[in-house]
């Protein structure tokens, strides 16, 4: 199994919009993929600005292949985000899982 992590940042301003979109577009788009066992956004707030981390765990590389095409490291971007985001991270980074519990 493996964890994949995307990070972006917004301006604090748009940060309840912007979640509302992730949850509505970001995870739907995830979660419809064969091969995604679960997506999740995280926020943290800071003075003016907002963090978010979406985890999303995978059965394994085809099936990330299969959401984020060929190369695997990079970072998927919806056109929406371009009213949001400070910057665009190029990569997410993947762990592979080693334990866990339910």
């Amino acid at each position: 199994m493996i964890v994949r992590i995307w990070h972006g940042r917004t301006p604090r301003g748009v940060a309840d919009e912007y979640a509302a979109f992730l949850a509505r577009r970001a995870i739907a788009d995830y979660r419809a993929v064969p091969g995604n066992l679960e997506a999740a956004v995280y926020r943290r707030d800071e003075a003016d600005v907002t963090h978010f981390l979406t985890v999303s765990r995978w059965v394994n590389e085809d099936a990330i292949r299969a959401f984020a095409g060929d190369e695997l490291f990079k970072a998927k971007y919806y056109p929406e985000d371009t009213g949001y985001l400070l910057e665009f991270e190029p990569e997410v980074q993947h762990f592979t899982v080693v334990g866990r519990a339910p």
